[in-house]
Order: structure tokens, then sequence, then C-alpha cells
């Protein structure tokens, strides 16, 4: 940890892994520790940055209730990442992973908006109806096109080397759409209820909703469902890619896979007491367990083991952490040194803009250089995992 930040008219401290927090970031860090509904200390990890209401790698314990805010709209994005025996060398050619690359476009549909042509079937979708879900869209069956898509922003599917010279597969991605309108749909009702009851909070963005009430139990069921779906639409697209791969590499034998959120609550037991341990962009380590700290493209991405450190919540970082905005990188960074930090890694052409001022111009918001370094985010966290596996991209196709 390296600092603890607790003055007189905190309700609870603050407690940051990250060094040099930004002043938005920490104004909201301040916020959630004067939450009537955050309990025990507000923890940050080492690739925090400012979100929406509650500050990206930041986790919280909340007392009888949750807070649609302090999860995110992209509930249950994570990574999957698939370990192979294949040699590095047999990648050699760059080539050869376009080759790879270009039928995994054919297979994954990539890209914001971008979906299969026909519903996909899960019997996911029927127990949520059983259960009295409310947001899945069934009307028009977006949400079953959607499953098995990558998504736009930050998402991504890589072929990696591990620094041992074998071959990892990964993928980057969430619920989609459907977290989001889940995150949207209970934050109105969570403002709504809060200003019936004359509830004072720090910031509106923070608005929460009692587990006991109707709308909290229904948020969590939405939430928990979304989390299902995210973590079957990984799932489902890792498996296309590993029948990709091993027609390009028919000897692969898939040794382990990991399959983790890094947006949600749940339920947990921390200092003998019972909390929603919100994780906004943070990820489980608890003793023993895996996870995946990715980098941004270009740069190594982790296979960690967690230590189980209380004063985290049992959490650490979900990557490397934004440094500059999608503007401030697509304003800043030039073309010429976006494609030097890709240099020898099979990657498609930088994309035109598709929002904010300048639209139309070339979108450098995924650039390695608008990242903190990863290696300064692992060593950061020491106390809260350890690092285990560390890959390096071959191949990157971003959403």
């Amino acid at each position: 940890m390296k600092w603890t930040k607790y003055e007189n008219d905190y309700k609870i401290p603050v407690k940051s892994w990250c060094a040099d927090l930004e002043e938005g970031a920490l104004k909201q860090a301040v916020n959630l520790a004067h939450h009537p509904a955050v309990y025990h200390h507000v923890a940050l990890m080492p690739d925090c940055h400012q979100g929406y209401g509650m500050p990206i790698g930041g986790v919280i314990a909340v007392k009888g209730a949750v807070i649609p805010s302090a999860v995110g709209v992209d509930i249950g994005c994570g990574m999957v990442a698939v370990e192979t025996d294949v040699p590095a060398e047999r990648l050699a050619e760059m080539s050869f992973r376009r080759q790879i690359q270009d039928k995994l476009k054919e297979r994954i549909p990539v890209g914001e908006g971008v979906s299969h042509k026909t519903n996909q079937e899960w019997d996911g979708f029927e127990s949520y109806l059983d259960n009295n879900g409310q947001v899945c869209d069934f009307a028009n069956g977006l949400d079953r096109k959607n499953l098995g898509t990558l998504g736009g922003g930050n998402h991504f599917i890589e072929i990696q080397k591990s620094d041992a010279g074998f071959v990892w597969l990964m993928i980057h991605s969430g619920s989609r759409n459907l977290g989001k309108r889940v995150e949207e749909h209970y934050h109105k009702k969570a403002q709504k209820l809060n200003k019936l009851y004359h509830v004072e909070l720090p910031d509106p963005d923070l608005a929460f909703l009692p587990i006991e009430e109707p709308e909290g139990h229904d948020y969590y069921r939405d939430m928990l469902f979304s989390l299902r779906y995210a973590a079957e639409n990984r799932r489902r697209m890792m498996n296309a890619m590993k029948e990709t791969f091993a027609e390009f590499v028919p000897e692969t034998n898939f040794i382990r896979e990991i399959n983790i959120h890094h947006n949600y609550a749940a339920c947990e037991e921390h200092f003998g007491e019972k909390f929603f341990i919100h994780r906004k962009g943070a990820t489980s380590a608890k003793l023993d367990e895996l996870g995946i700290i990715p980098g941004s493209m270009g740069t190594a991405s982790y296979i960690v083991r967690g230590l189980g450190n209380e004063e985290s919540f049992q959490s650490c970082s979900h990557g490397a952490g934004r440094v500059m905005s999608r503007t401030a990188a697509c304003c800043r960074l030039t073309e010429a040194e976006c494609d030097a930090a890709m240099a020898g890694i099979v990657c498609e052409r930088w994309q035109k803009r598709r929002f904010g001022k300048g639209k139309g111009q070339l979108d450098f918001s995924e650039a390695p250089q608008a990242y903190k370094p990863i290696d300064t985010v692992i060593e950061a966290e020491r106390d809260l995992v350890e690092p285990l596996v560390r890959l390096t991209p071959l191949a990157v196709l971003k959403g």
C-alpha cells in the first residue's frame, strides 16, 4: 500500500496502492469516504483513474445495499486466457499470425455495434425469464445476437507468448450492451428512491438501492445474470479462437483456462462482517486464486496468484489503467509513434474516430502510450498478487 488518507470529516479512510492519484479520482474516492452505505475503508488499486461516480480501480464494502454506478455500465467485463503447449517459434512468421487473425475476424464479430446476424441459443436466457428478469432485451433479440461477440473500445483478442516461450490465447470483453442497460435502468431507480427518502449523498451519481427493497433485489438479480452472460460471451469467443488456432496448428493441446470478471458486486465476508463488495475495474485476488492483469495493446500481460490481502478486500488491479483520456490520446499522439510501439506485432491499422471533437481523425485512444506501464502497476501490488506468467503480444485484434 502506498498511502492512507483519513481526515476529520471522513466517515472511513481511503487506502491507496496508486501512488500518484489524479485529482478527479481522488475527489471521487473522498465522496465514497462520505457515503452513508460504504463501510470500513475505500481501497484504490494501482491502475486507479477517474470514472463515473466511482473511480475505476476502486473497491468498496457496502452494507445492505448495492450501488449501480459502483459496478459500472460494463457489468461483467473481464478476461479469459488459455495456455497452450505450442512453442512461440511456431508463430515466428508474421504472415502466418495474420492468417490466423483474419480467420478469427470471420468467426468472431468485432467492433462497436457489430453482432451475429441470427439469434444465439443459450439456456441462460430461459432461466432469466423464469426468474422474472427485467432488462434483458427479448423484443428485438439484441442480447441473443450479441452473445459470442467482442464489442468495441478497449476490448481485444490477443495471441501471446510467455517468457517461457509458449503460446497463450487471451480475450477481454464483457456483457456488451446488456450491462449498460442494466446499470442505467437501476441507476435511475436508485436516484428516484434516494430522493424519495431524502437521502443525503456526496454525489448524486452514487445513488444506492437497499438490497431488501424490490429495486435492490432486482438489480442484484439482473447484475448476476449479466455476469453469467459475460462469462458465456467470453467462453464462446474463446471456443471459436481455440478451434481456429487448432486448424492452423493441429498439434495444439490446451492446458488450462481462466475466465474472470472485473466489474461486479458480490456478497462476501471481510473483517468479520458481510458486505456487498463492489469491484469497479478491479479483480478478485483471494488466496491462491488465479487472475489475469492485462497491459495495453503492445505491452505485457500477467497471470497472477492472489495473496488474499484483506486491506484490498482481497482484490487487485484489472489492468494498466489510463494516463490519457481517449480524446487526449487522439490529440497528443502521432501515427508514427503509435506504429513504433506496435513494431513486430500483427495488428490492424488505426481506425477513424467515432466520438467527440475531431471525429474522423485517426483514433489512438488504445495505443500503449495512453496507459500506465504495466510493470509499474504490478510492482505496486506485490502485496496483493504474485506474478506467475508474463505474456507479450504476437497479434492483437481490437474492438
